[in-house]
């Protein structure tokens, strides 16, 4: 064998290496490609998935928040209202001691108790109790507690007749229903 051959013999023994090893490098580079693929997609998926975890959580907060301030607003608006559900026996033994007669006896007492109803009722107003309209009025459960029935042909139907009880409002909320006396 000459010198040319030995070379030519060489250099092809050489590119079948070099194409073995380039197959060998071609299949793990797939091979490694789609591992690579694959965590990429779980990376994906993974993102996604903490995505929509943070959305809601945020979501959550942001009704969280909203509840708490309503429910702060709710209390600052009816904070008297407990009070004021203790101080309305007071008021209907009040208005009973305004009921009775006046006599020389008895007038500077009526006098002084009229005094402080006047200022107990303007504690009420200014915490924004109001007194609920009941005589001559329609008939409504939502603010009167019927605890009578009466037939008279000359007042309209379902009216409140008389009031037996006075009711409260706190704003817009019922402290106690007016307790009436309602036409059939």
């Amino acid at each position: 064998m000459s010198e040319n051959e030995k070379k030519e013999e060489a250099l092809q023994e050489e590119q079948e290496i070099v194409e073995e090893t380039a197959e060998e490098t071609d299949t793990e580079s797939v091979e490694e490609s789609n591992e690579a693929e694959a965590q990429i997609e779980a990376l994906k998926n993974e993102k996604e998935e903490l995505e929509g975890r943070i959305l809601r959580l945020q979501a959550e907060f942001d009704n969280y928040k909203r509840r708490t301030l309503k429910e702060r607003e709710a209390d600052r608006k009816y904070k008297a209202q407990d009070m004021v559900q203790e101080l309305l026996p007071v008021m209907d033994n009040f208005e009973r001691a305004l009921q009775v007669e006046v006599s020389e006896e008895n007038k500077s007492i009526l006098e002084g108790i009229d005094m402080v109803y006047r200022q107990l009722q303007d504690v009420f107003t200014s915490q924004g109790v109001s007194v609920i309209e009941t005589e001559g009025v329609d008939f409504d459960p939502n603010v009167h507690h019927a605890v009578m029935q009466i037939e008279d042909d000359s007042v309209e139907a379902n009216k409140v007749v008389e009031e037996l009880q006075k009711g409260y409002l706190l704003k817009d909320r019922v402290i106690r229903p007016a307790m009436v006396k309602v036409n059939k």
